[in-house]
């Protein structure tokens, strides 16, 4: 008896599973016909964006006649500047000094005279007078033996980037002379393969000026040849440059790394979303040249509310958010390079603080593949 019902406790047992396996797979079949994307995988890119649409922009980028001519304004000292001090017909006064980084320079007896911004006549007259006191009608002579407190930059794809004195009138191609020349392939001995002519800028106070480095490097103008100022920076970057440079009304301004792909909202996301007050319904993404930039206007707020398609980018583009609506579009460009030229001073500048030989990021313009308009 007691065989019996445990023989029949089993079969019913078993009957029990059977139906619960099977009803299991009726569920997950039902399941995966009702659940769209059932073969979803995290790794994979969202198929659900869009390509832009681009406007060529007209820009007028011509060295003005005041950047093709030396500077002609009287040497003032600044610091770092090294003198050479001697009191006139004084036996043992001639000494060699410097200005030091709060302006002030000290020599013999006349303790510490201020230098900064004066020129060497004007600073001569000023120590003569501090001098009088230990001296009877002293004839001080002040010589520059080196500039170190007017200075530019040059970095990217040169030989030699660096910080250089300028100590002389100096054009931007024997900048690029002194830093080595431009950075060649030791394969092919070519520079196109290395520096983004099209996208080399000269940044002076925060602005980018209209130079075309392509026509002066390659078709030798002499229109293109301006002559640098004090805190100039030349940077040449990367043919090969794999970033987007996102700028603006955002949390952190930066360069983004691109791999596979990238998105405006990725980009975004990554440099910790918009700033407060951002205006989300015109963003600007700039792809092209310098000198023929192309623009697309995006409604970033229809998008993070689902009305509009998420936007694919390119390596080289310029995502500009706004603080407040748009102008005219050509007047708009003017204000992204603005950004953009802070970017990169800011970037390469720290670089050069740390002594760091490779760029930390790399700050394009554009991208040489740029997909032209449609």
């Amino acid at each position: 008896m007691l065989t019996l019902f445990l023989q029949t406790h089993d079969m019913n047992s078993r009957l029990i599973l059977h139906a619960l396996i099977a009803l299991t797979i009726l569920f997950s079949s039902a399941c995966r016909q009702n659940i769209p994307n059932s073969d979803f995988d995290v790794r994979k890119v969202d198929q659900n964006v869009r390509n832009l649409t681009f406007s060529n922009v007209k820009l007028k980028r011509q060295p003005t006649p005041d950047l093709l001519k030396p500077p002609t304004e009287t040497y003032v000292l600044g610091p770092g500047d090294v003198l050479e001090i001697e009191i006139a017909e004084v036996p043992g006064t001639l000494a060699r000094t410097f200005v030091m980084p709060d302006g002030m320079v000290f020599y013999n007896l006349a303790g510490g005279v201020r230098a900064e911004g004066l020129t060497q006549a004007q600073f001569a007259g000023k120590l003569s007078q501090a001098l009088k006191k230990d001296y009877a009608k002293p004839v001080v002579n002040v010589s520059l033996v080196e500039v170190r407190s007017r200075r530019y930059s040059i970095l990217g794809r040169v030989f030699q980037p660096g910080i250089y004195p300028l100590r002389q009138p100096t054009t931007l191609l024997e900048a690029i002379a002194q830093a080595g020349g431009l950075y060649t392939s030791s394969f092919s001995g070519f520079t196109e393969e290395l520096a983004d002519l099209s996208n080399s800028v000269v940044i002076r106070n925060g602005k980018i000026l209209p130079v075309n480095f392509d026509k002066l490097v390659r078709q030798g103008d002499a229109l293109q040849n301006i002559y640098l100022r004090d805190s100039d920076h030349i940077y040449l970057p990367s043919a090969n440059s794999s970033t987007v440079l996102l700028i603006g009304a955002v949390a952190l301004p930066q360069a983004i790394g691109y791999k596979d792909s990238l998105t405006l909202i990725d980009c975004i996301a990554q440099c910790r979303g918009p700033a407060k007050g951002a205006y989300l319904k015109e963003i600007v993404v700039v792809r092209g040249s310098m000198d023929k930039p192309q623009a697309a206007l995006v409604n970033l707020q229809d998008i993070l509310t689902g009305k509009a398609t998420n936007v694919l980018l390119q390596p080289g583009d310029i995502v500009f958010v706004p603080k407040r609506p748009l102008g005219l579009l050509e007047s708009t460009m003017e204000l992204v390079f603005q950004d953009a030229a802070r970017a990169i001073a800011a970037g390469e500048g720290s670089r050069v603080a740390g002594g760091n030989q490779s760029p930390t990021v790399t700050i394009p313009l554009s991208s040489p593949s740029a997909a032209p308009s449609r």
